[in-house]
């Protein structure tokens, strides 16, 4: 082998060495910074991927406020489902922001307790308040334009999400009626019925059940009727 070969396989052995002495000194980030950067990552919306629930937050207590969100309002398909995490997500910050105004207001005052001097107790809180007021107004103007926009985007989308859930809703009390009379006829004629052939996504208990509630809610109007 040439002078040339192996002067080339010991330069690629070293770099090899070298890359090996590098991965076991690698433990992930060592500042500060790297280290929040990292807790970022783990906090990250699966569907947006933003980040939502900041280091300093109870994750668990997002995951309960996103479930509560889920429970009322049932999304059906991606559409619905976007929709409501869109809600959360909104709501989550505006609670965040009302919550940095309460912080702030808290550490004005604090930080004004001796500049605000009074005879009495209650007129010396009035006071820093107003003077935490006063030195931070343009905090506090930025947090209610934050918090205002935040609002018309949470009333702009859950407006979306119940004109998409209504459709869908009549959508399907139509395809209900619809199936409810083809399996009836199935039944008069003693054949078995398969809603999915006739494109419905609903099974045969679930026509059942819109059956017998339509008979009932029919029943209950001609008593209503009757002892009127």
């Amino acid at each position: 082998m040439s002078p040339k070969s192996n002067g080339y396989s010991d330069h690629s052995a070293d770099r090899a060495a070298i890359n090996r002495a590098n991965a076991q000194k690698s433990t992930g980030p060592r500042t500060a910074a790297g280290k929040q950067r990292s807790s970022l990552n783990a906090l990250r919306h699966g569907l947006t991927g933003q980040t939502v629930v900041l280091p300093t937050e109870d994750h668990s207590a997002y995951q309960r406020h996103s479930q509560s969100f889920l429970s009322e309002y049932g999304p059906t398909g991606a559409t619905e489902t976007q929709l409501v995490q869109a809600l959360t997500d909104t709501s989550w910050r505006m609670n965040r922001a009302a919550a940095v105004e309460t912080n702030l207001f808290s550490l004005g005052m604090t930080e004004m307790e001796g500049r605000a001097l009074a005879n009495d107790p209650d007129a010396e809180a009035a006071l820093a308040m107003a003077l935490t007021f006063r030195e931070n107004a343009r905090a506090f103007s930025q947090i209610s334009i934050y918090s205002q926009r935040l609002a018309r985007q949470f009333q702009t989308t859950l407006a979306q999400l119940r004109q998409i859930q209504e459709e869908r809703r009549s959508r399907e009390s139509h395809q209900l009626f619809d199936a409810a009379q083809l399996l009836q006829m199935h039944k008069e004629d003693g054949l078995p019925y398969n809603p999915a052939e006739d494109g419905f996504v609903f099974s045969s208990d679930e026509i059942e059940t819109y059956i017998h509630r339509t008979e009932r809610l029919e029943d209950a109007s001609e008593r209503a009727y009757a002892a009127s």
